[in-house]
């Protein structure tokens, strides 16, 4: 009599989640909050969440969904082929998010070869390997740095690249690799750029952790030059949001701007948030707690970016600028030691003295 074939638990688990999502540096800002929004949303898709868990991760990011049954961690580097193969033949993955990146501007100044390591050739490994598995989406986070920010006009998904400092310029150059996948095989990728994006969750390094943790401290909110560069600012939810918007909305090929309309310079964060926190009001009483010093080798001015494009798939942020806030800091006082290294992410520019953190 034959035997009739036994089908594998593996192939049962398969059949029983509607997508196989991967979400590289899931452990990080934007991808904790993706991670989490998919995790808790859709408990019909499987999440696996791959980070190497450098300087800028924490797990504890990620602790509300720790030990759901759609969910699983897994620690590593999109940099190693082999590796990135065999994570998408062992999961079955169907569908890419990939946030992982070097993405602090200042360090790329100073360490700029780490920034060409991931963010380009990390790139290149991960859209071919999953191009390999014939992945069904790949979303590719990028950022409106590629821009330049020089521009008067409005910033459209065509607009060129003018990217200015390192860390742009090696988004910008993976945003081709990626799309070359697109224009070479039809391989359906989608490129997003979005805005300034703040909230729990992000490394202290980047500038409102950073003031919000300076002026806990009773310390000055360190500004590079004279501060009148302006920063379209999103929270950080309402980017998950756009994220999962794409993810079932996005058409390959495609690029979408995140973005918003609110805005402040630096200078004007700063004192928006000495007030807030300090309760001072006037002038006199804002400078001190205001340190001028050295700008970037370059600062972008702004970017005005049109984000109609995604707004036609249903998107919009939702958080306002002070419910946004206030979540912030109340998360910070309580989180800011979720990262070994946060006391050194404070110091007011790093410097070719300063190392790239590394985990104990």
């Amino acid at each position: 009599m034959e035997e009739l074939p036994v089908e594998c638990s593996c192939c049962n688990n398969c059949k029983k989640y509607k997508k196989r999502i991967l979400v590289t540096g899931g452990a990080g800002f934007i991808g904790s909050h993706t991670v989490i929004l998919l995790v808790t949303r859709y408990p019909d898709y499987y999440i696996v969440n791959l980070d190497k868990l450098d300087y800028c991760a924490s797990v504890k990011n990620l602790e509300s969904i720790k030990g759901k049954s759609n969910y699983k961690f897994i620690q590593g580097d999109i940099c190693e082929p082999d590796f990135m193969r065999y994570v998408f033949q062992e999961e079955r993955i169907d569908t890419v998010l990939h946030f992982a990146a070097e993405s602090q501007v200042d360090m790329s100044f100073i360490y700029s070869l780490d920034f060409t390591r991931t963010n380009i050739y990390g790139s290149h490994v991960l859209v071919n390997a999953a191009y390999e598995a014939r992945v069904e989406k790949f979303i590719h986070v990028s950022t409106d740095e590629v821009y330049g920010g020089s521009s008067t006009e409005v910033l459209k998904e065509k607009s060129n690249y003018k990217p200015t400092n390192p860390y742009a310029a090696s988004k910008a150059a993976a945003e081709c690799m990626v799309r070359s996948y697109w224009e070479s095989f039809k391989f359906p990728v989608i490129i997003t750029r979005s805005n300034n994006v703040y909230g729990p969750h992000q490394y202290p390094r980047s500038v409102i952790p950073k003031f919000i943790s300076l002026l806990d401290r009773d310390k000055k909110c360190c500004i590079h030059g004279s501060g009148d560069s302006i920063r379209n600012f999103l929270y950080v939810t309402d980017v998950a949001e756009a994220f999962d918007t794409i993810l079932h909305k996005g058409e390959p090929g495609e690029i979408y701007n995140i973005g918003t309309d609110f805005n402040l310079s630096i200078l004007g964060l700063a004192k928006y948030l000495i007030k807030k926190l300090k309760g001072i009001t006037t002038e006199e009483g804002m400078q001190r707690y205001l340190d001028f010093g050295e700008d970037r080798p370059f600062n972008d001015y702004r970017y005005i970016m049109d984000s109609s494009k995604i707004a036609n798939l249903g998107w919009q942020p939702r958080v306002t600028w002070e419910q946004g806030i206030e979540n912030t800091v109340l998360w910070y006082r309580e989180n800011f030691y979720n990262w070994t290294h946060a006391e050194e992410s404070l110091e007011a520019f790093p410097t070719k003295t300063t190392t790239m953190p590394k985990l104990l």
